[in-house]
């Protein structure tokens, strides 16, 4: 059965790390927006054996960038609080465990939706 429960205002997820994001809702509206980011993203010079990784990187910074509205417990290098900036939503999302924890916890719920209506 598919609980249709999901977020549909802006809402805070903790990330761990003391990290903590304010999101808009993961929705078909965003997926399909990264989507096309991955689809227009010029690889060619990437090597053979990255371009996944590299298309699963590029997805989830397309997804920082649209969805992230806040954020707390992020800062420069002298440790002051910065602002998101898309530049910035891509640096933390390239900390692999950052990145890690934003695809379980926030896409997470959409994927077990997309593996229940497969079943």
């Amino acid at each position: 059965m598919i609980r249709l429960d999901l977020a549909r205002e802006p809402f805070w997820l903790d990330l761990g790390m003391g990290v903590r994001l304010h999101l808009r809702p993961c929705t078909t509206a965003l997926v399909l927006a990264a989507r096309q980011a991955v689809r227009d993203a010029d690889m060619t010079d990437e090597p053979p054996d990255l371009v996944q990784g590299t298309r699963t990187a590029t997805f989830l910074k397309a997804m920082g960038r649209l969805a992230i509205l806040g954020w707390d417990g992020v800062g420069d290098a002298d440790g002051n609080p910065v602002v998101p900036t898309p530049e910035g939503i891509d640096a933390l999302l390239d900390l692999h465990p950052v990145a890690d924890a934003f695809s379980l916890r926030y896409l997470g719920p959409v994927a077990l939706l997309e593996q229940e209506k497969n079943v």
